[in-house]
């Protein structure tokens, strides 16, 4: 494999300025649907009872989601029906964005990363536009499953993060996606849910909500065709003597090694995101039985843990190196899962949301940063969309794994079992995942 051109400083900062505001406004659409899920799924529920329509697809599903509740001797409200149904869609989009990420990978390495943005981008658009119509819940379910199959912003932002940076500045640059992600956690659902009392359109009252995501979505989409460059440093190579643009056979070539297997990161993603993924969905259940939540309440708790996560993101995790932002992170995670086995207090839950803070700021950011430095500059896309794919996977099963740990067993074991499943991931970090070398250059 030969030697990538390095990037010049000038042209880097350009590329990371394009990629952090197109990431900023993709995720910034993506969020605004989050707080509108009961809401939005309780339009279509009481929409299918005014039609007297009782083999509609969304009452079979709800069904379902009914036969599995009284499978428990414990009693489940029947106000977590539309929060079991938002979970149930968040895990298919979960499983089909597992499906489609490898794909999208493999892709940007053999057509490029901005090929392959932009098609994805057309996906979106195509999926941001159905629920802009989206007056019935099969139109709606369509958004949702177009928008699983095709998202690929993220994992493409991180591709192409690592293509112009190097080794010194992996970690910093990485650190510069997962702040997209507390930035637009923070504002984006507090903007989604406003927009969403704006009522222009009777057949569909969150019209304005998802009008104003297509604009975003269309805006980052021509941002991006004008202003983004290619990345992937096979298509970014100047021409050489033979005019093909390729380097010659005695050009210098590099070997690369590899200090962790790709399955034992992926591994680590699926096991660290099965636990996650489970307490976050749980959390709504759990602040509204200790202290009667509401929405605006449970808002306000995810809006600190968003503006803790970026604060850290932008001054402890762009300078560690990427294995100590894993390792203080799934440590913070395990201690917030005891705490919250155990607390009685508000105080106690935002104590547990600082340190879940923590997790959020360091651990999928430090993986994605080690991956990246295992993976050769012709299969980054690839490795990356492979190791996205496992989280999806167990963003998909976690939510159900321990909601049905929850209410057959209460909050402390639950918790206490997660917690206990998250010394195990503390134990795979820091027994089994090493410092990449070349991740290991010094700054001169």
């Amino acid at each position: 494999m030969a030697a990538a051109t390095p990037v010049d400083s000038a042209k880097r900062n350009q590329i990371l300025r394009v990629i952090f505001i197109s990431l900023l406004l993709d995720l910034i659409s993506f969020t605004f649907i989050l707080p509108l899920f009961p809401k939005l799924l309780e339009f279509y529920r009481n929409l299918d009872d005014n039609n007297a329509s009782q083999d509609s697809l969304l009452n079979r599903i709800l069904l379902g989601l009914n036969a599995y509740k009284q499978s428990f001797a414990r009693p489940i409200s029947d106000r977590y029906d539309i929060i079991l149904l938002g979970g149930a869609l968040g895990s298919m989009f979960s499983l089909l964005q597992a499906i489609a990420s490898p794909f999208i990978g493999r892709l940007s390495d053999k057509y490029g990363r901005r090929t392959a943005l932009l098609w994805s981008m057309m996906g979106n658009i195509a999926s941001v536009a159905l629920w802009v119509a989206a007056t019935d819940f099969r139109t709606f379910l369509a958004s949702r499953v177009v928008g699983g199959l095709s998202e690929g912003n993220v994992q493409l932002a991180t591709a192409m993060a690592a293509d112009v940076s190097d080794e010194k500045q992996r970690g910093a640059t990485m650190a510069l996606v997962g702040a997209c992600f507390s930035i637009a956690f923070t504002f984006g659902p507090a903007l989604g849910a406003w927009l969403a009392n704006i009522n222009t359109v009777a057949a569909n009252p969150f019209f304005t909500a998802a009008a104003f995501s297509l604009f975003l979505i269309i805006v980052e989409t021509l941002y991006l065709y004008f202003c983004l460059p290619e990345t992937l440093p096979s298509r970014r190579e100047k021409p050489t003597a033979n005019g093909n643009g390729t380097a010659h056979k005695n050009e210098k070539s590099v070997v690369h090694t590899r200090t962790n297997s790709h399955l034992l990161l992926n591994f680590t993603h699926f096991i660290f995101i099965l636990f996650f993924s489970g307490m976050e969905f749980s959390l709504p259940f759990m602040t509204y039985d200790l202290f009667a939540y509401t929405s605006s309440s449970t808002g306000r708790l995810l809006g600190f843990m968003g503006l803790v996560a970026a604060t850290l993101q932008g001054s402890v995790t762009r300078r560690l190196h990427p294995l100590r932002v894993v390792q203080l992170g799934v440590v913070a995670c395990a201690v917030s899962f005891f705490l919250l086995s155990r607390l009685t207090t508000e105080r106690g839950l935002y104590a547990a949301a600082t340190l879940l803070a923590v997790t959020t700021a360091t651990v999928v950011t430090g993986l994605n940063s080690l991956s990246s430095f295992e993976a050769g500059e012709g299969e980054r896309g690839g490795k990356l969309g492979n190791h996205r794919s496992w989280g999806q996977v167990g963003r998909a099963m976690g939510p159900l794994l321990f909601c049905t740990l929850y209410w057959w067993a209460g909050r402390d074991v639950a918790y206490t079992v997660g917690g206990a499943g998250m010394v195990g991931v503390v134990a795979l970090v820091f027994g089994g995942l090493k410092a990449p070398a070349r991740s290991l250059v010094k700054t001169k």
